[in-house]
């Protein structure tokens, strides 16, 4: 969605070292993605990864994923529905409005 975007270019001072920063996911089919991690949201009770997917961090367009218990492990389920991905994405931009430069 293209209201989920970010400056790639501008890393806060605290994310310079991006080896700390890198999380590899595997899909269902085997095949492991690398994302810069953002942040992580908090909202009614759930919680959200906000993720830069590092083949397309280009563009600036970040991914959100939903954390679910399965068990003792977590699960992370991407946010298919355009309100939810909408409304987390506002909190990030609001949550990191110093650190990035938001594109509209």
């Amino acid at each position: 969605m293209d209201e989920n975007n970010v400056n790639p270019n501008e890393v806060p001072e605290e994310m310079d070292d991006l080896d700390n920063n890198i999380v590899v996911l595997t899909d269902e089919k085997g095949v492991d993605t690398e994302f810069e991690f953002l942040d992580v949201i908090e909202t009614e009770g759930k919680e959200y990864l906000i993720l830069l997917p590092i083949e397309t961090a280009d563009n600036g367009e970040v991914v959100i994923f939903r954390v679910e218990k399965n068990g003792e492990e977590d699960e992370y389920v991407g946010v298919d529905s355009e309100e939810e991905a909408s409304k987390i994405f506002n909190l990030f931009k609001e949550k990191a409005k110093d650190d990035y430069n938001f594109s509209e």
